[in-house]
Parts: structure tokens; C-alpha cells; sequence
């Protein structure tokens, strides 16, 4: 059994990072969705809101596409080769929009492989969501507009809660 790790902060999961899931489902046998808190960046959701978030997305998806059905969601504690270690990943999957984000996961995937001797395996991400970031989906719904053909069924409510705004047509 081949298990990867697809790893994110997921604050919070959108279209982009379910693609990315989908697509490590066709190529491994195990895929395990590692929800982690990332300290350069300020969360909005806690880590166990996305995790509920991440689940609900994928259960909500494998109706349609029942590969999704056998992939699990875990909080990733601390660092990511510790978890990967801990449960047998021999890789990180990891989408990129284009060069930029080339450019910030190298080092990381680098530095993963040096003190675990883990891989990372980089997947284009899909042109259809070139433009789909969780920081630009927050911004939008922190300043009213509509994010609903971005993220998941359930995410735009959740974001609003935490924004402390009404639901939509309240």
C-alpha cells in the first residue's frame, strides 16, 4: 500500500486543493489529507473547523466519484515529516498554481527530504483554478462578495460565521 500525504493549511479548502486530492487518488492507494497550522500565516478557522470542513467536501464529492470515499483527513500535530513518518507516507503531494508557488514549496520539499528522507511530488494544478487562493477566497467574503463557485458546499457559511456575518439572504 502506497500512502501519501496531501498537506495544507486548508483555511480554507477550495476547489483547487479538492482537485489536487482527486487527482493523488488516481496515482496512490492511500491518501491521507494533512490539515496543519501554519505559523506564518494567521488562520481564520481552527484546525479542527477545516478538518470538519476538509471531510465534509470530500464525503459530499465521493457521490459522484467514489475513489474520494477512501481518502482520510488527519490534523497534522506538529511537523509534517513527523506525521508523515508516523503513519508510513512515502510522499507529499503538493499542487502548484504556477511559479510562485513553485518558488515557495521548494525549500520546503527540499528541507522535508533532508531530515526524513521524504519526497515531494508536485502536481500542476488545474488552469481552472489558477486564480484560487484561500487568502483571496477570505477577502472576498470578508468584504461581502460571493465565493460559492470557489470552495466546497458549506465553506462560504463557515466563513462567514467566523467573520461574525449574517448568512446569506438573512
Amino acid at each position: 500500500m502506497t500512502t501519501v500525504v496531501c498537506p495544507g493549511s486548508f483555511d480554507p479548502i477550495t476547489l483547487g486543493h479538492l482537485d489536487v486530492v482527486r487527482r493523488a487518488t488516481t496515482m496512490f492507494d492511500d491518501v491521507v489529507v494533512g490539515v496543519a497550522k501554519n505559523p506564518g500565516k494567521s488562520g481564520l478557522l481552527d484546525l479542527e473547523t477545516r478538518a470538519g470542513l476538509v471531510r465534509a467536501a470530500l464525503a459530499s464529492a465521493a457521490e459522484t466519484e467514489p475513489g474520494l470515499a477512501r481518502v482520510s483527513v488527519a490534523v497534522v500535530p506538529g511537523l509534517l515529516v513527523d506525521f508523515c513518518r508516523e503513519i508510513g507516507a512515502v510522499a507529499v503531494v503538493k499542487g502548484l498554481r504556477g511559479g510562485g508557488d513553485f518558488d515557495a514549496e521548494q525549500p520546503m520539499a527540499l528541507m522535508n527530504r533532508h531530515l526524513s528522507g521524504v519526497e515531494t511530488i508536485f502536481l500542476p494544478g488545474d488552469q481552472r483554478y489558477a486564480h484560487v487562493a484561500s487568502s483571496l477566497v477570505k477577502d472576498i467574503v470578508r468584504h461581502g462578495g460571493q465565493v460559492d463557485d470557489l470552495v466546497p458546499a458549506g465553506v462560504t457559511e463557515a466563513l462567514r460565521a467566523a467573520l461574525g456575518q449574517p448568512a446569506a439572504g438573512s
